[in-house]
């Protein structure tokens, strides 16, 4: 066989060759394709498979060749090349030596997978230098993948891992510490974050070559990450722990903060750049170097802002715009820049910890809260619960909200000169914290339940509140005032600051109540919001006492705006303290009742007598239901007597064993009046109707005198001179008083004002029968302390008859708890009435003990 025919690959085996010959090549051609597969884009080695293919063509078609002459065995169907093959001659065989055989294809493959990476790697190089590398990215792609497919992956990543290493600290490094710049944090930022922006688009360049190794080598390993984690942690490692950049990249982002947080409302763009803190933020949380080492540094320069801010000199109401300012904007920045919400949390805490915790003794100082609540600063009012609130701390609150209740409620009770409106201003007091609690305070419970024991406290302190001496709660009665002059005038009554709005009228609806927007409904909140007064009274024996005698007026004389208003209120009385509170008041009800019916008898009886000019009205009353009135005299006209005298005559002859009493005092009159200027009917009262008739006899300019009058009338000076003042001296005058003034003597006269008009053809005169006079208002207060001595009179002697012997502290707290709801009585005042009743000798005193006698 000759050298350069072993050498041979392109035959085709068109001719005859000789056994040894065929099997040299067949031989050859095994070796060959054992060391590595064909590659389809390598024609030689193409080549080299239609070789193989041309060989086992021929040795299968002639499977039964005898090559026993030459090698001495039969050629086997299929042979392993690989394995060394050792030939045993046999007797009388030549040894068959086969020359210039061809070496294995693995040392070719190996240069080849070499020369395809070191391309590869160059232009990872190229794409680092922002260079167009030398192949296409798909070729590059296919050539990554036949290295991977080669078993080669592992020694690529490692390649590719060491030479973008390389480049961060060779590059990216050291630019980044040529430009440091700590003066000047933005612009140190700004070349970091666009080195981050490179360097992610080169990653991502790089990734789009090696994603073969991506997605199969490393997808699967447990020792290395993937490309893109790759990336980050070189990032990470290299760059931003680096000595040069680790700490000025925190100090840089903090000091950006630090100064929009000092000058953010000045040149702003100068300070802080929010797109560039943004991208930061998001470098720092994709590196994972947020938590580790940006938050701990962001909340300790933050923490340090908070405790300078906490320092500045303002007075509160400023101190609580700032402070809201600041929790705002810090709160938005978080949000806009995407910080971890477990940092917002964090920083907002420590925020509040230093502003409004370490400084509530500011926040909650008396006087500067007690101004803010007196000028009705809702806005103030409001971020201070916020901001306490946000500390859990709004309790604190509590104490200057009811200090300033007290003081402002005592001025109110205390001031004399306004006493006539002091209902109207508790309400408006009460009104305004009302809307404070509502809009401010988010309604919580502990400012209402705090504003009730406020007002509860100095509304019944008797050292600002007593009347005429008997240590009566003047509250009492200005709060039966009030309602009365509710029932009587209805919504006119009622000032416009204490009228309801429109959230008022939400919650109504959200309740089911009938709105506020409602006539009825709006008297009947009215009238409950003048009920929350009463209910801070300790003892309610004033206010019935007072209320009991504006009913009586309001039914006798028919000066109710409603009688489902005035039967609602009782309702609540009723409701509010017991039906034994309402007795008397439920029965005046029902004495107005059997009046009329009483009334319908009495015309059918006169129904078949002449016709006459008057028309007489009678209300008969129960005594002990009823207030008690008087006996005034007063001389009656012939007529007016002769019809009380009938109606007297058919009572007593229907019920007999019954007496009527008579009070004039509270009858009233409808008379009418001839002018020039026309016919009008005068409402007034009995003593006013009676005057009036006098003048009827008279010509147009003749006079009566005062004494005249008094002789003519019978009525005493004091009721005389305040009948002439309400119908020569008020505003509507129907006499004149000569001389004229303001004060009645009993030297004046007075003559009919022919001249009087008015556009109302029915004109009220009658007031004054509504208004209290003040010997009557000191009577009631008086005949209230006494009921309540024998009130408590009676408790003592209760108790001591049930238990015989007490020691003096368990009769008076005894005693106290018995008496409460009538009207709190002072222990000195409990100590005067054991007195009397040891006088009385209903108890005895005995070595510190009382002793009930039988």
């Amino acid at each position: 066989m000759r050298p350069s025919e072993g050498n041979s690959t392109d035959s085709t085996f068109d001719r005859p060759i000789s056994a040894k010959r065929r099997a040299a090549d067949t031989l050859g051609t095994g070796l060959a394709t054992a060391a590595s597969m064909p590659d389809e884009d390598n024609p030689g080695s193409r080549s080299d498979a239609k070789r193989q293919r041309t060989i086992e063509s021929t040795i299968a078609g002639h499977p039964k060749r005898n090559m026993s002459e030459t090698v001495g065995l039969v050629a086997p169907s299929n042979v392993d090349f690989r394995r060394t093959i050792g030939f045993q001659p046999h007797t009388g065989v030549r040894k068959l030596v086969i020359k210039n055989l061809r070496p294995s294809r693995a040392a070719d493959l190996r240069e080849h997978y070499g020369k395809v990476q070191v391309q590869v790697l160059d232009a990872v190089t190229a794409i680092l230098k922002d260079q167009q590398p030398g192949q296409p990215l798909e070729r590059l792609y296919r050539d990554v993948e036949d290295i991977c497919r080669n078993n080669q992956a592992e020694g690529l990543y490692k390649e590719l891992r060491q030479r973008t290493s390389d480049y961060l600290q060779s590059s990216v490094l050291i630019t980044l510490q040529k430009a440091d710049n700590r003066d000047d944090p933005l612009q140190f930022l700004e070349l970091l974050l666009d080195a981050w922006k490179d360097w992610n688009a080169k990653a991502m360049r790089i990734r789009a070559i090696f994603g073969f190794l991506d997605r199969s080598f490393l997808l699967n390993s447990k020792e290395y990450p993937q490309l893109n984690d790759m990336s980050i942690q070189q990032f990470r490692s290299v760059i931003l722990e680096s000595p040069a950049v680790n700490g000025q990249v925190y100090d840089a982002t903090n000091k950006m903060v630090d100064n929009d947080r000092k000058h953010g409302g000045q040149d702003q763009a100068r300070w802080f750049k929010s797109a560039l803190f943004k991208d930061i933020i998001m470098m720092l949380l994709i590196t994972n170097l947020y938590k580790a080492r940006f938050e701990p540094k962001f909340l300790e320069y933050s923490r340090q802002f908070f405790s300078e801010f906490a320092l500045i000199d303002t007075d509160l109401k400023n101190m609580i715009s700032q402070c809201v300012k600041l929790l705002e904007k810090e709160g938005s920045r978080c949000d806009i820049h995407n910080l971890d919400s477990g940092t917002k949390r964090q920083l907002l805490s420590d925020a509040q910890d230093i502003l409004i915790k370490d400084r509530s003794d500011f926040l909650l100082d008396v006087h500067a809260v007690g101004s803010l609540l007196e000028a009705r600063d809702m806005e103030s009012l409001k971020s201070l619960y916020g901001l306490l609130k946000g500390s859990d701390v709004q309790d604190k609150l509590k104490v200057p909200w009811e200090d300033y209740i007290k003081k402002a409620g005592a001025a109110i009770v205390s001031d004399q000169g306004k006493g006539d409106d002091m209902v109207i201003r508790l309400l408006e007091l009460k009104r305004s914290l009302d809307l404070i609690t509502r809009d401010a305070f988010s309604k919580d419970e502990i400012f209402k339940f705090s504003m009730r024991e406020a007002y509860s406290t100095f509304i019944n302190d008797r050292k600002s509140a007593t009347v005429w001496g008997t240590g009566n709660s003047k509250v009492g009665e200005v709060i039966a005032k009030y309602i009365d002059l509710l029932l009587r005038g209805g919504l006119k009554a009622v000032p416009r600051s204490l009228a309801s709005d429109e959230l008022d009228r939400m919650d109504a609806e959200k309740q089911g109540l009938a709105s506020t927007g409602d006539e009825d409904a709006e008297l009947d909140r009215q009238l409950e919001q003048g009920l929350e007064l009463f209910r801070f009274i300790e003892g309610k024996d004033v206010f019935e006492a007072f209320y009991k005698k504006d009913l009586a007026r309001r039914l006798l004389m028919a000066r109710s705006a409603s009688q489902d208003a005035e039967r609602n209120m009782l309702t609540k009385l009723k409701s509010e303290c017991g039906s034994n509170f309402t007795h008397n008041l439920e029965q005046m009800f029902k004495d107005q009742e059997l009046s009329r019916d009483e009334m319908i008898s009495y015309k059918q009886s006169l129904s078949n007598t002449s016709k006459t000019t008057m028309d007489l009205q009678v209300s008969v009353l129960s005594a002990a239901a009823w207030p008690t009135y008087p006996d005034i005299a007063i001389n009656l006209p012939a007529e007016v007597a002769r019809h009380i005298e009938k109606f007297d005559r058919h009572y007593k002859n229907k019920h007999t064993g019954r007496r009527l009493t008579w009070k004039h005092s509270l009858a009233h009159s409808i008379v009418k009046g001839h002018f020039k200027k026309g016919v009008k009917e005068l409402q007034v009262s009995g003593f006013q109707a009676i005057v009036l008739v006098l003048f009827n006899d008279l010509a147009d300019d003749e006079a009566l005198s005062y004494t005249a009058l008094q002789a003519s009338t019978g009525l005493v000076d004091a009721e005389l001179t305040r009948t002439m003042q309400s119908l020569a001296c008020g505003k509507v005058r129907i006499l004149t008083k000569h001389p004229k003034g303001r004060d009645v003597a009993k030297t004046d006269t007075f003559t009919v004002n022919l001249a009087f008009t008015d556009p109302k053809f029915r004109i009220k005169i009658n007031q004054i029968q509504l208004k209290e006079t003040k010997a009557e208002n000191k009577e009631t207060h008086e005949r209230v302390a006494l009921d309540r001595q024998y009130e408590t009179q009676a408790a003592i002697v209760r108790i001591m008859k049930s238990r015989k012997v007490l020691p003096h502290a368990s009769l008076v707290a005894e005693v106290i708890e018995q008496t409460k709801m009538r009207g709190a009585v002072e222990v000195g005042e409990i100590k005067k009435n054991i007195e009397k009743l040891i006088e009385k000798d209903y108890i005895e005193r005995d070595d510190g003990n009382y002793t009930y006698l039988a």
